[in-house]
């Protein structure tokens, strides 16, 4: 599993800089909230539309490392595109190179995970779980801190250089994963698997209420992508100190994700889900009240503390209430979702943040995950009868 856990953690680790490193390098060359929003939602909406395509391709291939080193060949390559385009080019060169490189985005957050089942034991699933979140925080909190760093101290094309040789080492990484062989589909045409993952996240109650909880928070998250920047200005600090905000939040998640691993057992996952993602909405809430930039960084480690627990009781939702011949399907289609959200989310936060401030869109962010927390519980009460 330490091979699995390194290619893993080295994928997310460039894709997680990805989102940071468009946001800022738009910004400083061109100045353009707008532009750097709907960049960073071309770089995601592909997904959507990709998702459930790779999804039912894992669930079938023999090749399922290079369809997951695919993904970092492509990031690696569109980042050295943007240096030259950003700035240096018509504006809409910069979202369609962000398009190309989205497309394989589901790989890296949906891909390894629909492996789990296959490669860990039932009765280890959930401490699985918990490892397999804390690759993603690790991701999170070490991918927007590095491109921070480097763009602080060195240059935002630095960054986009750093992300092109992390993915050269996730290759690498990649090439030592175990050849896992296809699951058994029963010979069923493609396209009507590709939207059976999609009919069961649909048709199946629990797993459609952890799934539209998350998706609702990647929206919201995406919205904060675009306004934690933006709203630096009025602690005096430069824009890419936002990322050790990202940072802050992330080490909270790992913590509680690491430490509470028991709540999978004693709780159903997607009442976690739940629960998490309200008290985050609450605790963003408080966000704007942050005087000096220290004080929000505590406060978003606080506030990491209690989203913590939601990425692994998300990926519990997914096995428990999903056959293994649809794991593939499931969760790069959930992930597709997800990432579908963060870029319409971004989009709009390019739009709305400038017009009414960032105090306010932090409000606004708050709303949104008390929201996505109340119809995550609206949808698992009034759900039809469960068909698998």
């Amino acid at each position: 599993m330490a091979s699995y856990y390194l290619a893993a953690t080295l994928a997310r680790l460039a894709d997680e800089m990805v989102a940071f490193t468009l946001v800022l390098l738009v910004l400083e060359r061109t100045d353009s909230p707008a532009l750097a929003g709907v960049s960073g939602a071309a770089y995601a909406l592909p997904a959507v539309v990709t998702g459930p395509l790779l999804g039912a391709w894992l669930d079938r291939t023999p090749y399922r490392r290079s369809a997951l080193a695919l993904n970092q060949a492509v990031v690696g390559v569109v980042m050295l595109s943007l240096l030259a385009a950003v700035g240096h080019s018509a504006h809409w060169i910069t979202p369609a190179l962000a398009a190309v490189a989205g497309a394989t985005l589901p790989m890296a957050s949906g891909g390894f995970t629909s492996m789990l089942p296959s490669l860990v034991p039932q009765d280890r699933l959930a401490r699985a779980n918990s490892f397999e979140a804390a690759s993603f925080g690790a991701a999170t909190i070490t991918g927007p801190a590095t491109a921070a760093t480097i763009a602080a101290t060195l240059s935002v094309e630095v960054a986009a250089v750093a992300i092109a040789v992390i993915a050269a080492l996730s290759i690498c990484a990649i090439s030592r994963l175990p050849a896992l062989p296809p699951l058994r589909t029963a010979g069923e045409p493609f396209l009507p698997a590709v939207l059976a993952g999609l009919s069961h996240l649909v048709r199946t109650p629990r797993l459609r209420a952890s799934t539209v909880t998350t998706t609702l928070l990647m929206g919201a998250t995406g919205f904060l992508l675009i306004a934690l920047p933006l709203h630096m200005a009025s602690l005096g600090m430069p824009k890419s100190a936002a990322g050790y905000l990202w940072t802050a939040i992330e080490l909270g998640s790992v913590t509680t994700a690491l430490l509470l691993t028991r709540l999978q057992n004693r709780w159903r996952p997607e009442q976690v889900v739940i629960v998490s993602v309200a008290a985050y909405g609450l605790a963003l809430s408080s966000w704007p009240l942050a005087t000096s930039f220290v004080v929000l960084l505590l406060v978003a480690f606080g506030s990491g503390l209690l989203e913590g627990p939601t990425l692994p009781a998300m990926f519990a939702a997914r096995q428990q209430y999903s056959p293994e011949s649809l794991q593939g399907r499931v969760s790069t289609t959930a992930a597709s979702l997800r990432i579908g959200a963060a870029a319409v989310g971004q989009a709009t936060g390019g739009l709305l943040v400038p017009a009414i401030g960032t105090h306010k869109a932090l409000l606004v962010v708050a709303l949104a995950l008390l929201v996505a927390a109340g119809l995550g519980a609206v949808t698992s009460r009034k759900a039809p009868p469960h068909v698998s």
